[in-house]
């Protein structure tokens, strides 16, 4: 069986001597691995680093094999996303979230998401905001979504301000004001009221609000760690920003 696909490189690792395995985000077919035969040359291993778009055709006697992929760029942007510690690590974490899905399963807006986010990753600001959303959109596609447009207890869709901890929902300012101190933010930039792009705080609220649900719905029934390069990644955009607002806002000592 055949198909033809295009799909972002998130992974590659060696197999025998001049061949690499490699792990695509399809658009279409969701996270699919393949065999690149002399994925090692010269040739290939430009084209092979993660972050890069490709053109990819899938060959297999069955579905359930490994199959052979043969390989054509599309946007090689592997070498811009290299010269940033954001970037670096964006990449990295957002191939451990989609590790997070199963193989082979489709999730185009993804795909979409994943595209964009390594478009922006020279904004620290708009890569933070993008790759927040991210995380959320696969917390949903993992069925833990967060209801974020309307408050939980009064159905308005105005001041909200804060996030149950223990449902998930929005909650208004005037709802939520007497549980405040047990309360996440929510930042302005995931409500539905429109918002001004996010500072330093505001960006740092938004990763330690999916943070939250991804550790508590994800990683601990998992028994999994939280991965290393998210940290990085939340480090590096948030100095980022800060570098780029100086000397306004500081980077949180507590996210």
């Amino acid at each position: 069986m055949q198909w033809q696909d295009e799909g972002i490189v998130i992974g590659v690792r060696r197999h025998g001597e001049t061949s690499v395995v490699a792990e695509l985000m399809t658009k279409t077919r969701g996270r699919h691995m393949g065999l690149v035969r002399g994925g090692r040359s010269r040739t290939m291993q430009p084209v092979l680093q993660p972050g890069n778009r490709v053109d990819a055709v899938w060959r297999a006697r069955l579905d359930e094999h490994l199959g052979d992929y043969k390989l054509e760029p599309i946007h090689l942007r592997a070498a811009r996303l290299m010269e940033s510690a954001t970037a670096v690590y964006g990449v990295q974490a957002m191939g451990a979230l989609l590790r997070l899905l199963p193989e082979r399963d489709p999730h185009p807006h993804l795909f979409d998401a994943l595209d964009a986010i390594l478009d922006h990753m020279e904004d620290p600001a708009g890569a933070g905001e993008l790759y927040v959303r991210f995380e959320l959109a696969v917390l949903n596609d993992l069925g833990f979504g967060l209801d974020l447009g309307e408050c939980a207890a009064t159905g308005t869709r105005e001041r909200l301000v804060y996030v149950s901890p223990k449902s998930g929902r929005a909650v208004s300012r005037d709802a939520g004001a007497p549980y405040a101190d047990r309360m996440l933010p929510l930042p302005g930039f995931l409500s539905p009221e429109p918002s001004e792009p996010a500072g330093v705080r505001e960006l740092a609220d938004a990763f330690r609000l999916s943070g939250f649900f991804l550790h508590r719905h994800v990683y601990e029934p998992r028994g999994l760690q939280q991965n290393a390069a998210r940290d990085g990644f939340v480090q590096a955009a948030l100095k980022a920003l800060e570098r780029r607002n100086k000397p306004s806002e500081p980077v949180p000592s507590d996210v």
